[in-house]
């Protein structure tokens, strides 16, 4: 649709593909790449990070269980999207309508399911930023954990698992009672903003388990060696 919007004395009209079709985005430029090129290029790059994890804690740790050869591989697979994907818009928010990088785009293309991220929405620039520096380098430093077996490992993965849920559980909760930033196909509700973030729903609930059983078994087992040591 044409969005008219006003610069000095001339009215000029902006296409463009985003909900709702009232919002303004003057410096809008259609993505150069197909959408199916930049899905593959981006699962490309999912699939290079989890290959370099998954050799990386092989050979760092050769004996690491299959639990923690996947923990490493996700922790890795997450910090990277967090710290250069998200991070990408937030610093580049306020220009994101025109960008042709390969981030810009693919933000274009999830934007229609979700348009606060053309506008510089309040709520998603914090929530962005939040995710990106303190769950991105945390992520980062908990598969480090993992890798040489620090004691830290569960209390950290907690952190983050608990964080990154919350925040999904925010998204949410501030967009599901007005669906208008989405575009009315089904596709771009429960592929791209369903789907894609429900993944950090369940892999953070699975993890947040693991990591209260592991904290709590260990407790159990300092409280039983002061019970025996109090017995004697």
């Amino acid at each position: 649709m044409d969005v008219t919007v006003q610069l000095s004395n001339k009215s000029i009209a902006v296409p463009h593909p985003y909900y709702p079709q009232t919002i303004h985005l003057p410096h809008y430029v259609r993505n150069e790449t197909a959408v199916f090129s930049l899905i593959a290029q981006f699962g490309f790059l999912w699939a290079a990070v989890v290959g370099i994890a998954f050799v990386a804690i092989r050979r760092i740790r050769p004996t690491a269980s299959r639990s923690d050869q996947i923990a490493f591989t996700w922790m890795c697979l997450t910090g990277f999207i967090h710290l250069f994907f998200e991070a990408y818009f937030v610093v580049n928010h306020e220009t994101l309508a025109s960008s042709q990088g390969l981030f810009g785009q693919l933000w274009k293309e999830y934007s229609l399911s979700d348009s606060r991220y053309l506008t510089s929405d309040a709520f998603v620039i914090c929530m962005e930023a939040i995710t990106a520096f303190a769950w991105g380098f945390l992520a980062f430093y908990i598969a480090y954990c993992i890798a040489v077996e620090h004691p830290a490992r569960y209390a950290l993965q907690l952190i983050i698992s608990v964080g990154q849920v919350y925040g999904d559980v925010l998204y949410y909760a501030t967009s599901l009672l007005d669906v208008s930033y989405c575009r009315p196909e089904g596709y771009y509700f429960w592929f791209y903003y369903f789907f894609f973030n429900f993944i950090w729903m369940v892999v953070g609930c699975y993890y947040i388990k693991q990591s209260v059983v592991e904290i709590s078994r260990v407790f159990r087992k300092v409280a039983e060696g002061d019970a025996l040591r109090k017995g004697k």
